[in-house]
């Protein structure tokens, strides 16, 4: 089984054979088997506490094949309001719940639950269901840490 290792900087060479299409969980987990849409088994292992962002490369060391990950669609719950107090109150309710969230100019999205939909419908906010990839923020400490281990 192919193996890729190594997580490639913008500016290193490579062109992408391979699209490893994966969930926001997939792209947050070190050592991973992955079946490619062909039936192929690739795997991944990389350092601990990595986040794949969509459009990374990882490089597999053996062959010298190059894989670009894409962040796969994924059920989520959407609120939207241009009330900047209500998004700020959403999202303070939801940090405290640990869930993780995107947070965009007038718009907060979160893996589909039905109770933090309840919970945000009782602020006030309309929640809709989505199937879109998610790129929640990554924390205080982790775009040093994913920064680091690309060698920045």
């Amino acid at each position: 089984m192919e193996r890729f290792t190594t997580l490639l900087r913008p500016a290193d060479p490579g062109e992408p054979s391979v699209v490893l299409s994966l969930s926001h969980e997939q792209r947050r987990r070190a050592k991973l088997r992955v079946e490619l849409p062909d039936g192929v088994a690739v795997g991944l292992s990389l350092p601990r506490g990595l986040s794949l962002k969509d459009g990374d490369r990882l490089l597999a060391e053996e062959t010298g094949k190059v894989a670009r990950v894409k962040a796969q669609p994924e059920h989520l719950s959407v609120v939207e309001t241009q009330d900047t107090l209500l998004l700020a109150r959403a999202a303070y309710h939801l940090g405290n719940r640990h869930v993780p969230l995107r947070v965009e100019p007038g718009r907060l999205s979160y893996p589909h639950d039905h109770v933090l939909d309840g919970m945000c419908r009782e602020l006030g906010l309309s929640v809709t269901q989505q199937l879109l990839p998610f790129e929640p923020e990554a924390g205080g400490y982790a775009e040093h840490r994913h920064g680091a281990l690309r060698g920045h």
